[in-house]
């Protein structure tokens, strides 16, 4: 039984068809320029500006193409659908948004209508009210958001004005020039030979105010919010929400000490309160990342960038500070301190690359340096936000031609955009998990096959890897972890069987141990780590330190990787060369060339896997499946296959003339495993049956 009782629509797949229906109904805005928006003639009636995660007036194409109408209503809905994704300190980061949201509507000539409920009844209610002939928004790519204005959309299909029908009118603050997302290569090495112009950012325009005699309803408290929160009818079981609120380290700190060792703890992520200055830049309760208006965090933005100056206002000298503390590794400050601001749309990512661009040509006398940027700052945002944007856009174009063979959705973790599929209707959930440098599509013969033998089929492609997004981050085994588990929480839902191949089995074991409720079994295929006999200390950290030797290491590596990507794969599968086919390895080469690759395989020099598998699995007996290609180039697989035997009591192995990727070189034989092993377990039949 689930235990996150989500209504029908968040699981309901969008079938291309009805994609394309969904699209033939919107009059998409982003296809017209900033300059021709802001010059378009003004047009009788009026308009439904909804924010979502845009909140701002600066550099906002809807309200600029809104502005033209005679009456235009500005609209945020508190939908517990949304709200639900927002950590408590999100929630204070919206609130102050909105406060200075509407403070800055209302010196533009109108004001922020705020409402409770369904994000679809209430535009319904107010379209009629109003006879609002258009509905402003800003085009999303993640699932949730999509299937909410697809609902929208169908709500509003049903309302019949003198005017026709109201429609959805999508916006997007675009970087570039583009006219069609589909003639746009996948691969940002061939992007960036297009040397494509970057577009300026516009400022707000001035609104009619509609002429309701309405409220406009005040704006909650924090604590009013939260408690509308609480209320959520899909909210998470309370020993869920603890699950998703507990960090890997300290879950694993407290079982580590509780076996009577020591182990190193990473104190950063621990805050002791503090005293906040009036004109603070960190308005949360927490004070980790920048907030307010759109005024405050180009305030801050201008601090950050400034850095090499030195200041003695202290609201800048507080922003340096934290931006100290904040640089895990070279850049990472940035994401750390603005990336909630930029995911909630409280600044434009093309305003941030904008001013980060000016106060370079201020440095340098007007010009801009083909040798690279003169402030680290101003690297480490110009380079997140057009990463940023790079991944935004490979998923808008994916979402509308609608590729490949499976179905790609997006789900936003701490911000960054991730990549996944799901296949089956009913059944058992499972989650796929791959290994390092591959993607969901790895498990291209897997999904449908496992999906037709009456389970739901789940395959994620983890941060740093394919078309997932590659920030600028310190990437561990518990980071990945986390992911994980966040993933089954918020998006399956329910328990799940958990099957990894290589390092992503590795992360699966890891879930096991920290979290077993959400485990209902592991299937290790290949994992990499090591069965440690009689281990007597557990030594463990997760710090990581990108060093110069490191660095280079990476880029030595890329390079070889590039150049021997072929070979390297198709010695991974011994037995069936032919499976190591042109698109699998032309879409990793593809991913090798994705902004930020580099940080992602400095982890490679960085990776400890230090927790031995018969550690991790040991709360695990009869619930663990080892599928071991014998002939695997990477490690010794006869060698590992004996540790499992004699030191992992109560585990099923299963043995195939495979190389490291069994799934996908022998996927009729792994599929059939797999599908005997899940009625095995679902059917609380004792493993040593599965023999």
């Amino acid at each position: 039984m689930a235990l996150i009782s989500f209504p029908r629509f968040l699981s309901r797949p969008l079938e291309s068809n009805h994609r394309r229906s969904l699209r033939s109904r919107y009059k998409c805005v982003c296809c017209v320029s900033p300059t021709a928006a802001a010059t378009s003639k003004g047009r009788s009636g009026s308009a439904v500006i909804w924010f979502k995660q845009d909140l701002r007036v600066d550099d906002h194409l809807g309200l600029v193409a809104a502005s033209k109408y005679q009456a235009v209503v500005p609209l945020y809905v508190f939908d517990h659908r949304i709200l639900s994704r927002y950590s408590n300190e999100m929630l204070e980061l919206v609130i102050f948004a909105l406060e200075d949201l509407r403070k800055s509507l209302k010196e533009q000539g109108s004001d922020l209508m705020i409402r409770f409920g369904r994000v679809e009844n209430v535009i319904r209610e107010l379209v009629e009210e109003v006879k609002a002939t258009s509905v402003f928004a800003e085009e999303e790519v993640e699932y949730h958001l999509h299937q909410m204005m697809a609902i929208v959309d169908e709500t509003l299909a049903k309302v019949s004005l003198v005017d026709g029908k109201p429609k959805i009118c999508l916006w997007q603050t675009p970087f570039y020039d583009i006219k069609n997302l589909n003639d746009l290569p996948v691969s940002h090495n061939e992007f960036r030979k297009l040397q494509r112009p970057l577009t300026s950012p516009i400022l707000p325009p001035t609104l009619a105010g509609a002429k309701l005699e309405a409220d406009w309803g005040p704006l909650p408290t924090f604590d009013e919010l939260k408690e509308f929160v609480n209320e959520n009818p899909w909210k998470l079981e309370e020993s869920w929400t603890l699950i998703n609120n507990m960090s890997a380290e300290t879950i694993l700190t407290d079982k580590l000490s509780k076996l009577g060792k020591r182990s190193k703890r990473n104190l950063n992520n621990q805050h002791s309160p503090r005293k906040r200055l009036d004109k603070s830049f960190f308005v949360t309760d927490k004070g980790n990342t920048v907030g307010g208006g759109t005024n405050a965090v180009l305030n801050a933005l201008q601090a950050y960038l400034r850095y090499l100056e030195g200041t003695g206002r202290d609201d800048w000298q507080e922003l340096q500070e934290k931006l100290c503390n904040a640089e895990s590794r070279d850049g990472a400050s940035f994401a750390t301190l603005f990336g909630p601001a930029l995911c909630l749309g409280i600044i434009s990512r093309r305003r941030v690359h904008y001013e980060a661009i000016k106060y370079e040509k201020e440095r340098n006398t007007g010009f801009l340096s083909p040798f690279g940027y003169s402030a680290a700052t101003v690297a480490a945002a110009a380079d997140a936000v057009c990463s940023m944007e790079w991944y935004w856009l490979m998923s808008l174009r994916s979402l509308r031609s609608n590729e490949g063979v499976y179905s790609t959705r997006i789900w936003r973790w701490n911000g960054y955009q991730i990549q996944y599929t799901v296949a089956g209707k009913e059944g058992p959930a499972i989650l796929l998990v791959h290994g390092f440098g591959a993607f969901l599509e790895h498990y291209r013969d897997n999904i449908y096959d496992i999906a037709d033998g009456g389970n739901r089929v789940w395959a994620i492609t983890l941060l740093g890897f394919g078309r997932s997004e590659k920030p600028n981050i310190v990437y561990t085994e518990l980071m990945w972890s986390e992911l994980l588990r966040d993933f089954t929480v918020e998006v399956v839902g329910e328990p799940v069987h958990l099957i990894g191949n290589s390092i992503g089995g590795y992360f699966v074991a890891i879930v096991a141990c920290l979290w077993p409720a959400v485990v209902k079994s592991v299937v290790l295929i290949n994992s990499a780590g090591n069965v440690i006999p009689e281990y007597s200390f557990l030594q463990f950290s997760n710090e990581r330190q990108a060093s110069g030797p490191v660095r280079l290491g990476a880029r030595l590596l890329l390079f070889y990787l590039r150049l021997n990507i072929s070979n390297f794969v198709k010695q991974c599968y011994p037995t069936r060369r032919e499976r190591a086919d042109d698109w699998l390895i032309s879409e990793m080469l593809r991913a090798s060339y994705d902004p930020g690759v580099l940080v992602v395989l400095e982890s490679i020099f960085s990776f400890k896997l230090s927790l031995p598998l018969n550690y991790l699995l040991e709360g695990f007996k009869e619930k663990v499946l080892i599928i071991q290609g014998i002939k695997d180039p990477i490690s010794d697989s006869k060698s590992k296959v004996a540790m499992f035997k004699e030191h992992c009591a109560g585990i099923v192995i299963r043995e195939l003339d495979a190389g490291h990727c069994p799934h996908d070189e022998k996927p009729e034989e792994v599929n059939s495993i797999i599908s005997e092993w899940i009625v095995t377990i679902e059917s609380k039949v004792p493993a040593e049956s599965f023999l």
